[in-house]
């Protein structure tokens, strides 16, 4: 397996582990110190792409929470540089809610509050977050290659998208990378086609929660097939639900949450894991 894989067509490549650093801001997050801590682990074992979002945080109230974190270790660690960090628009947090506001006006707003809590002129990776219902899509991308165009993004990426989502944006300007939702329980970026589209056209495919997220992570540790596969393999069970993913294509990032050290230490040797091909018949079937 390769130790780096391409980010799309950006000419960078990073470790095909990624972090995913929610956790790191919402209301069960850690002290800070023992996030910064998270951090700098997954930097000083080879990590180099983390993904945030303004609304990474609490409420309306602790916007950008988590996007000054990751500055703020960064700068402490003298990564900056050296650490690619994607953000996102595209959502609000009213009262601790999930709310979707892909409007023009809110994503140029979100973007230019990003700049400044990551402390940059330039943002790598900028995702939209999920499709507005009441906004055209193509209005909601069309705002974000403006914002490309002026300088203040790089590269613009999706979430929480499916295949006809991914072709209408593509055309009104180049995807880099699209995150949905996706572990070995939860298939439905490889049933519907998304990953493949990806692969064909070139583009990161990022699944977030790819080891259950907040509220499934039990049931993988539970899971009778896995925990076989993991004993196997003298690994986690994590680890070997990370270990798919990888072996599922070169252009699949998983982006594990992490809110404690031993966490993040563990995900991270998921890229010495070697899946045989009954290993892989048996995670495809769960």
């Amino acid at each position: 397996m390769n130790t780096q894989i391409p980010l799309g067509n950006s000419g960078k490549q990073v470790l095909p582990i990624g972090l995913g650093a929610m956790p790191l801001s919402l209301d069960t997050r850690p002290d800070e110190a023992t996030a910064i801590e998270v951090i700098r682990v997954f930097v000083n074992g080879g990590g180099n792409f983390i993904d945030t979002a303004n609304v990474y945080c609490i409420d309306d109230n602790d916007v950008g929470h988590n996007e000054k974190l990751i500055h703020k270790a960064l700068v402490k660690l003298g990564k900056r540089e050296d650490v690619i960090v994607a953000t996102k628009g595209g959502l609000t947090r009213p009262k601790g809610r999930w709310d979707t506001n892909a409007s023009p006006a809110w994503l140029r707003k979100s973007c230019e509050k990003s700049l400044n809590d990551l402390n940059t002129e330039c943002i790598f990776l900028y995702q939209l977050h999920a499709p507005d219902p009441d906004i055209p899509l193509t209005e909601s991308i069309g705002e974000l290659a403006r914002l490309k165009e002026e300088g203040k993004i790089q590269h613009i990426g999706l979430s929480n998208v499916n295949t006809r989502e991914i072709m209408t944006a593509m055309t009104v300007a180049p995807i880099l990378s699209v995150q949905n939702r996706c572990n070995v329980l939860e298939k439905k970026s490889f049933k519907t086609g998304v990953v493949d589209l990806c692969e064909k056209e070139n583009i990161l495919f990022i699944p977030h929660s790819p080891v259950g997220g907040h509220f499934d992570h039990k049931k993988l540790s539970e899971s009778k097939p896995l925990k076989s596969i993991a004993d196997k393999h003298r690994v986690s069970v994590y680890r070997i639900v990370l270990a798919w993913l990888l072996h599922k294509g070169s252009h699949i990032l998983p982006i594990p949450g992490a809110s404690k050290v031993s966490s993040i230490t563990d995900n991270l040797k998921a890229v010495n894991v070697r899946l045989d091909t009954g290993d892989m018949m048996a995670l495809d079937q769960l």
